[in-house]
């Protein structure tokens, strides 16, 4: 069975998108820790991170770093973190956190957003994205 994250690439699902290119699509978390925080994932599905093919795994990390700095210009934070946890999702992903304390990486504390936020902080992260 697909992964949301699959279903999300094949268009079932909606997002926020933010970047994307023919092997990788990053979108907003919908139940972020902070404003920004954004998941980065490789289109073709595979659970674990360190499963994924060398090829693809360090073209996740290239493209996360890009997402990241487009980030970093627009959402004010003191640096964006990176976390690989996929416990929750069977489907490898990368999380670029805007972090304004350790509170903001613990997966705890969480902020609400409206959709036209997420709209919002998702076009301003699209705009600031060198592919």
């Amino acid at each position: 069975m697909a992964s949301i994250f699959t279903k999300i690439v094949n268009g079932e699902i909606p997002c926020y998108k933010v970047a994307e290119t023919s092997e990788f699509l990053a979108f907003l978390d919908i139940n972020p820790n902070s404003k920004g925080h954004t998941l980065c994932i490789p289109k073709k599905e595979v659970d674990k991170i360190f499963d994924l093919d060398e090829a693809t795994y360090n073209g996740l990390m290239s493209f996360s770093r890009k997402v990241a700095l487009a980030i970093e210009k627009v959402m004010p934070c003191e640096r964006v973190g990176v976390s690989v946890i996929g416990l929750e999702v069977p489907h490898a992903h990368v999380h670029l956190i805007p972090l304004h304390s350790m509170e903001d990486a613990r997966f705890i504390k969480k902020t609400s957003l409206t959709s036209e936020e997420f709209q919002e902080i998702a076009k301003s992260i699209q705009d600031n994205f060198l592919a």
